[in-house]
């Protein structure tokens, strides 16, 4: 039998004294997949940085066994690190955005790697660079490659980021949420890709949340929280039954496009202790052992591992319909309504790209619009555009009966705490000297209840309220998206534009977050402009739906009706990609 490629014995990571990953043991073969999941904050992330030796200053990196075909990594310099990266191990993160340099054109991006290790020619580079984004699915390469990572959408970022990762045809590529920000056509296509690496030899750790694309891709499945490991075996094993009852929240919380959803009658984790067992704080068969040490791996008949198993609390996933949600009763003035509105922009060779074209929807009290489509369609143009970031170039976008996008900024001005942002890309929406207090708390009119209204936000949105005095750059990105949640939610706004609000979150979060915005919208009569390629969260919480394509809207109506009887081609081949993931 050939040696693994990856070996992890007791890898250990502590921030401060504070545990972040605890005794993982983990082994990778080239040609193979292994997934972690588990929710945000679980260790995920930074077991992956451990990995390439970017855990960061303040963290405490020990392990066994940390080994890469024989290397042992935790004895690299920095030169050595340098030689490596890029070349026989590389990352994809899940915020493009911030890892694509601001200051440098997309091809400049891609070519890095193929110039820092010198695997192609001078001559041979341009080309070079053209094929690695016709590969991820980029349209226009010769145009894109020219563009700053700025101008172009949430998805295209994320297959420039992907297309410079795989550049250096390294032995393991490690995959942070890669397919977070993609369209389910685009998302299969560059599981395809990977399924193609993968098969050529190359060893993926995969981090994900979506376990449709982890059940696609992966051949083994780690299942993690705070810090451990508590299942690991194979995917179909693991995901059709799972053993431990974490595993089986994680599946039961997962939207599905064809509107039902896995049950299995467990309740989510509380905190975890700081040592012993991290169930230890809510299992009713904690003893005093259970606190004072982590917990041996228990080996199943199926070659499945497991912590922390206790038979009384196993619950088989049984399958139920969710409800659809209901659209209000309205009058006849809508709050947001765009009429024949076309927008286009300038690329930099002076040509002009139409990406909103004769747009015509209407946005009620207590609705949940959803806007779908594939990366690019026009659908954080569209956002901006019912924000009044940017006006059309035809038609008008009207507010509440009155003028919108025709108002002078100055007359929008008190209007805009009325209409809130959910972005995509926190990170960099947040000033990041501040702390999370003070983010929200800027919504926030009122300084003297203002401690009591953030920690009741935070709560709201599955954080404890210790985050408050934590920065942006310490938070998970799951922990980045939730605060940016509550941000918006400080105002009591009458609409929030939500651009792919969920993405970022695990399912457990994800679906509580989803909780939330139901009730907000039900409870209050608040709209709700909800922007994603996730076409199962759409069913989960769209009452109306609009389909996009090329910046023209195909289909538009009662959601129900578009996921049950599609009646344009696009859309029905959306639906046929999503069923296949």
């Amino acid at each position: 039998m050939t040696e693994p490629l990856l070996r992890v014995r007791g890898l250990a990571v502590d921030f401060a004294g504070t545990p972040a990953v605890r005794d993982l043991h983990l082994e990778l073969d080239r040609g193979h997949c292994l997934a972690l999941v588990g929710e945000s904050g679980s260790g995920k992330s930074v077991t992956a940085r451990a990995l390439l030796g970017l855990a960061g200053p303040r963290a405490t990196v020990r392990a066994q066994r940390l080994e890469l075909d024989g290397t042992a990594l935790l004895t690299l310099s920095r030169r050595q690190w340098r030689a490596l990266r890029g070349r026989r191990i590389a990352l994809v993160l899940q915020d493009a955005l911030t890892s694509l340099d601001p200051l440098r054109r997309v091809g400049h991006e891609v070519a890095e790697p193929l110039e820092v290790h010198r695997l192609v020619r001078p001559e041979e580079l341009d080309d070079a660079v053209l094929d690695l984004l016709d590969r991820v699915g980029i349209p226009d390469p010769e145009e894109r490659l020219l563009q700053f990572p700025h101008e172009l959408s949430g998805g295209l970022r994320q297959r420039a980021l992907i297309a410079s990762a795989i550049a250096g045809r390294p032995d393991l590529l490690i995959a942070d949420e890669p397919t977070t920000a993609l369209d389910v056509g685009v998302q299969a296509q560059i599981l395809d890709l990977l399924r193609d690496h993968r098969d050529a030899g190359t060893a993926i750790l995969l981090i994900s949340h979506d376990l449709a694309v982890v059940a696609t891709l992966a051949d083994t499945v780690a299942v993690m929280y705070a810090g451990v490991v508590v299942e690991h075996g194979s995917a179909a094993a693991v995901l059709a039954a799972p053993a431990h009852p974490y595993t089986a929240e994680l599946l039961s919380a997962a939207p599905r496009v064809d509107g039902l959803r896995h049950r299995a009658g467990t309740r989510p984790w509380s905190a975890p202790a700081s040592t012993g067992c991290p169930f230890a704080g809510r299992c009713p068969l904690t003893e005093d052992r259970c606190r004072e040490a982590l917990p041996a791996p228990i080996e199943l008949e199926d070659g499945r591992t497991v912590r922390c198993l206790h038979p009384a609390e196993h619950r088989e996933p049984v399958t139920a319909a969710v409800p659809v949600p209901l659209a209000p009763a309205h009058g006849e003035t809508p709050l947001l309504e765009f009429s024949s509105v076309t927008y286009r922009y300038r690329a930099p060779n002076g040509r002009s790209r139409t990406a909103v074209d004769e747009v015509s929807l209407q946005v009620y009290p207590g609705e949940a619009l959803g806007i779908i489509g594939e990366s690019g369609s026009g659908k954080s143009t569209l956002a901006a555009l019912a924000l009044a970031h940017l006006i059309p170039d035809a038609g008008t976008v009207g507010y509440a009966g009155g003028p919108w996008s025709a108002l002078r900024e100055r007359q929008r001005r008190p209007l805009r705490r009325r209409i809130q942002l959910i972005d995509q890309d926190p990170l960099s929406a947040f000033d990041p000297r501040w702390a999370v207090a003070d983010i929200i708390g800027e919504a926030l009119p009122v300084r003297r209840t203002r401690a009591g209204r953030i920690d009741g936000l935070l709560t709201a949105v599955g954080l404890e309220p210790a985050v408050r005095s934590r920065r942006p750059a310490e938070l998970s990105g799951g922990q980045r998206q939730r605060v940016a949640i509550a941000r918006a939610l400080a105002v009591e706004p009458e609409l929030i534009v939500a651009d792919e609000p969920v993405s970022a979150l695990d399912v457990t979060i994800g679906a509580q977050i989803l909780d939330l915005f139901e009730q907000i919208r039900i409870e209050t009569g608040t709209a709700l402009i909800f922007i994603t390629h996730d076409l199962a969260v759409a069913r989960r919480l769209c009452t109306h739906l609009a389909v996009l394509h090329e910046g023209r809207v195909v289909e538009y109506g009662p959601a129900a009706e578009i996921f049950d009887e599609p009646r344009n081609d696009y859309t029905r081949a959306l639906l046929a990609a999503s069923h296949r993931l």
